[in-house]
This record gives C-alpha cells, structure tokens and sequence, in this order.
C-alpha cells in the first residue's frame, strides 16, 4: 500500500512538473472516456443476456405467468445485493449526482463505480420498468469523482471529470456523442467555455468510439425518413408539443405521488411486496412494458403495433382499431406508473427510457388519432419520433438536448425543425406547471439544487456548521451581574450567550446594552443576567439554507447571528465570515 501511494505522489510530483494542469485534464477525459464507455458496454450486454434468456421461450400468441413474478424476484436480488454487498443506498441517477456536486464538493462514494451496474442489469433484465441510461451516468459520475480524488484535482475540475464522465456514458449507451455534451451543459448545469467544452468533447467521443468498437456503429432506434414535413404539418407537430408537455406533467406528478407513497412504508419488504405484485400484474397484462422497451420504440418508428398484444391475454384483439388506440393510452398512462413503482420498491434504473417509450407511444397514438378522426393523413412513423423529443423535453426539462439525441440515435435529421418545434413547445408548456423538471424538484424543494445562476450555486454549495465561531463567553442563566462582568474582563467578543447547565440557550447579552451599569458594584449581588439578557432577531440553524442565511443578514443589518440546533447554543456565524468563504469559493468556481 505505501509503495503504491509512493508510486503514485512520484507520478504525480513529475506530472506538476512536465504537463499543465489543463493538458492533464485532457488525458483524464480520454481515461475516463474510455472507463465509462466500457462500462456501458458491459451493462448493456448484461441486461440483454438476462432477458433473452428470462423471455426468449415465450410464445407472443399467449400470456406468461413468469411476467407476474419476474420483476419482483429482480428487485428482491437488488435488495440483498445493496444489503449485503454494497451496504450503502445506492442512490438514483442524476439527482444523486446533483445532490453531490450541490452538498458534497462532487465526491461519490467508491461504490459508485460498480453497483449501479450490477443493480440496473438485475432490474431491467428482470423486467423493472425502467433504463439503463440514469445507472450508467451514476457510473460514470463515479469513476470521474474518484479519479479526481485519487489525482488531487480541485474542485473546478473534479466538477470537469464528472461531466466528462456523465458525457462519455450517455454517448456510449445512446451512441450520441453531441447530445451527450449539450446534456452535460444543459442538465448538469456545467459552463459553456472552451476549458471546459474541450474535455467534454474528448470526451464523449471517446465514450461513443468504444460503444462503437464493441457495439458497432449502427443506431439504437431504426428510422427510415419515408416522408418530409410540410408547412400543412406544422399545427399538428405544435399541437403534439403541448400534448407531449401536458404528459410531460403528467408523468412529473405521478413519478412524485407514487414515491411519496413508498416512503410511507417502514419496511423494504412489505414494498417489494406490494409493489411487486402491482407491477408484475401490469407486466403481465401489457408486456410491452418489460424492461427498456427499446424494441418497442422501434416498432414505433414502424407504425407496428403488435407489440402491443403479443404475448398478452388481448393478443385476439391485435387487429381492431379501436383495441389498438386503447392500449397505446394504456401504455402511455401506465409506463410512468411501472418505472415509478420499479423506483418505489427498490429497482435501480434511470428515465430516459420510459420516457422515449411514453414519446414514442403518444407521438404514435396522436397521429392514428388524427387520421381515424379524417381530419388529416399524416405519417405515423415522423409524429412517434418527434413526440420522443418533446416527451424528452418536457420530462427533463432539456430542449437543446431533446432536440440532438432524438436526432442521432434514430438519424432523424430530416425532421430537425420539427422535432424543434415540438420540443419548444413541450418545454414552454411543462414549465407553465413546473419550474424544475422530474429530476430537480424535489432536490429544489430541500434547497439542495444547483443552478446556472453562479450566486446562487455558490450559496447552494456553502453550509453553515464549517462557518460557526465558538470563541464566544456564555454565562449561566442564573448568574449575577457580577460574575458577568468577570467573565467580560477576560473576554474577546462584546456578545455573550446566556444558557444554562445542559447548554440550552436562553438568550444572549450585549455589552453596549449593560456598559452603563457594570461598574455599579453595589448592582453585582443583586442584578441577574436573566433580567439583563434579550433574544436575538434572527436564530439559524446549522443545517439552514445559506441563501436564507443571507437573507437573514440583509434584512436584520445584524454582523453576527446566533446558531442554535432545536434548543442547544452552538455558537455564532458572522456576517464576514460568511461572505468571506463565499468570495473563496465563487474564485474556485470560476474559470480561471
């Protein structure tokens, strides 16, 4: 071990000396690009192995009973697997790593390395719901957290890496290298400047180029353009976008709603339980939602519905109309319910994946619609893909992003403006509902959200107990003047906490408000500090919002606040102290 650690502090030592700090970020993103790539690889692999050969027996013309029990036999290997193996959450996807850039200076746990992996293979490949993309960048964000660690970067380019990272993961599982940077921008909230676009770029080439060398270079989603746009088009492509924004709100308020609902139980099993047995019944009824359901998008792209029916007890209905219009409502309402309860009970994945399935579905369903009605002829195959981008926009709260993914995994360049429009129009209605997407709101709700407004993002990253000042005298509550003013004599601070034997704060005495009185001897014996104490203004806590904090500060004029956690004194937090750290940390934050 310290012939490894030597080793390494040498390496390191040379490297200050021979390559800029700027260079070697550099070739940390081609490593990182290359680690995460393979890693995609390999959790791509594992969970097609896991279904073929769960599923691979089935005859489509008949339901299967196993669809009952599958994903709950997933979710309960999950569980033993992070309970004996892991033990640690492990966390979902974007959110944890917002969480982590926001509260913990980008560090990730080493765990982050594997266990996604190993958990979304058994979830998705069991039947969850749910993709692989959240795990993977998971994944990645942990393999650039802890290369930054093992390498000593700062926090300018550990936040780097992570990106790198999160770029270089999504380009490999999706074979989209330009949507993946834009996501790292746009989603991960990182800065668009040439330091940090570079890396980014290696990056996510290097991911997409070992996706490529192992995957080949073929798309995910198969589109073939049979059909450009009109201008007749374009109200049925905006009228697509609000209806891809209003189920965009949609699946924000059940995703929500059925997790509030799973937190309410006490204990894991009774989830897996409960859960389990209300997912595999609509697996069972409507296979289509097994796993990922990439296969389904492409049947999409088709304008093939027998995805719908097969292996499902309504297979003698595949083809009625009317049946067909049916369940692709169905599956389009029950997809965020499925990967939502996959969440609730235990199983590890991501959303990018339901939600293309719910854009390729209602895209598909809308224009059936519209030609069932006579109101117009439209081609079904451009509206299933274009409602993947405005599904994709509205969920995630990423047009730019929708826009360029929806674009390359399927070669749908054809149709660039009007996936343009759909997702600007998905995105303007979702935030008439909801300023943060799926991913951020109830991060925002618990003040843990980064955001692209720097001020902001670096009170976010500042917390109060690191900045609290104990060199403050306290005098007991039913102390005298007199054992006041000696306590005074050797004092530094003009303010004095007033608490009792447990350490319970009372309030606090200023010196200028008792300067008038302390050297009247005859009032020592007889005046108590309970009668000359005041409450303070404002109290923090020390797990408060800094931005409040501030607040706090501006509106009270106050130099000095007193920090107490429930009824125990803790001590002070200063106004200097506080802007302070926070010119330290914004010069950190900031390009160089």
């Amino acid at each position: 071990m310290n012939k490894r650690n030597s080793l390494l502090r040498r390496v390191l030592i040379w490297r200050v000396r021979n390559i800029s700090n700027y260079n070697f970020v550099l070739i940390l993103s081609v490593l990182v690009g290359v680690a995460v790539g393979l890693t995609a690889v390999v959790l791509k692999n594992a969970v097609y192995f896991i279904q073929t050969g769960l599923t691979q027996y089935f005859d489509k013309e008949y339901a299967n009973y196993l669809y009952l029990a599958y994903p709950t036999i997933g979710v309960f290997l999950v569980i033993l697997f992070v309970k004996y193996v892991v033990k640690q959450p492990v966390g979902h996807g974007i959110p944890k790593i917002l969480f982590s850039i926001a509260r913990e200076k980008g560090r990730m746990p080493r765990h982050n390395m594997y266990s996604s992996v190993v958990t979304s293979a058994i979830t998705v490949g069991f039947g969850g719901s749910v993709g692989l993309e959240g795990p993977a960048v998971t994944t990645g964000a942990g393999y650039g957290s802890n290369i930054a660690t093992l390498v000593h970067v700062d926090y300018k380019d550990r936040l780097l890496l992570i990106g790198c990272a999160i770029a270089s993961a999504l380009a490999a599982i999706f074979k989209s290298p330009i949507a993946a940077v834009i996501f790292s921008m746009e989603v991960i909230m990182l800065d668009l400047t040439m330091r940090r676009l570079v890396p980014l770029i290696m990056a996510s080439a290097t991911g997409a180029l070992t996706s490529f060398f192992f995957m080949g270079k073929d798309v995910i989603y198969h589109f073939d353009l049979q059909e450009t746009f009109g201008f007749i088009d374009v109200p049925f492509y905006i009228l697509l976008g609000i209806t891809t924004g209003l189920a965009s709100v949609y699946f924000t308020k059940v995703y929500i709603y059925i997790a509030g609902i799973f937190d309410r139980y006490s204990h894991i099993y009774n989830k897996l339980l409960a859960g389990g047995a209300v997912l595999g019944l609509l697996i069972f009824l409507m296979p289509s939602l097994y796993g990922e359901g990439y296969e389904v998008v492409n049947a999409c792209l088709r304008g093939d519905f027998t995805y719908l029916f097969n292996n499902s007890v309504f297979y003698p209905f595949k083809d009625n109309v009317i049946a067909v219009m049916v369940m692709l409502l169905a599956v389009v309402l029950l997809k965020v319910v499925a990967a939502s309860i996959t969440f609730g009970i235990g199983g590890v994945g991501g959303i990018f994946a339901p939600t293309l399935f719910m854009g390729a579905n209602l895209g598909l369903l809308f224009a059936l619609l519209i030609q069932y009605l006579g109101i117009y002829d439209i081609n079904m195959s451009n509206f299933a893909l274009v409602g993947m981008a405005g599904m994709i926009s509205g969920v995630i709260h990423a047009p730019l992003t929708a826009i360029f993914m929806i674009a390359e995994i399927t070669s749908g360049y054809g149709l660039f403006v009007p996936l343009m429009i759909a997702a600007a129009t998905a995105y303007a209605t979702v935030k008439l509902f909801h300023n943060n997407s799926v991913y951020t709101i109830q991060l925002a709700k618990k003040g843990d959200l980064l955001t692209h407004h720097k001020d902001k993002q670096v009170l976010k990253m500042m917390v109060v107990r690191p900045l609290i000042e104990k060199d403050f005298h306290t005098i007991h509550i039913d102390a005298t003047l007199g054992q006041l003013v000696a306590v005074i004599e050797r004092a530094k601070r003009n303010i004095f906490p007033v608490v009792d034997e447990k350490g319970k704060f009372y309030g606090m005495i200023r010196l200028d408000d008792i300067r008038h009185i302390m050297f009247r001897k005859e009032l020592y014996h007889n005046t108590r500090v309970k009668d000359l104490m005041i409450m303070p203004e404002s109290i923090v806590s020390p797990t408060e919002n800094m931005e409040r904090v501030t607040e706090k500060f501006s509106r009270s004029g106050k130099y000095n606040m007193v920090v107490v956690d429930k009824d125990k004194y803790l001590g002070f937090v200063s106004r200097a102290r506080v802007f302070s750290t926070y010119r330290r940390l914004l010069k950190q934050h900031s390009e160089d």
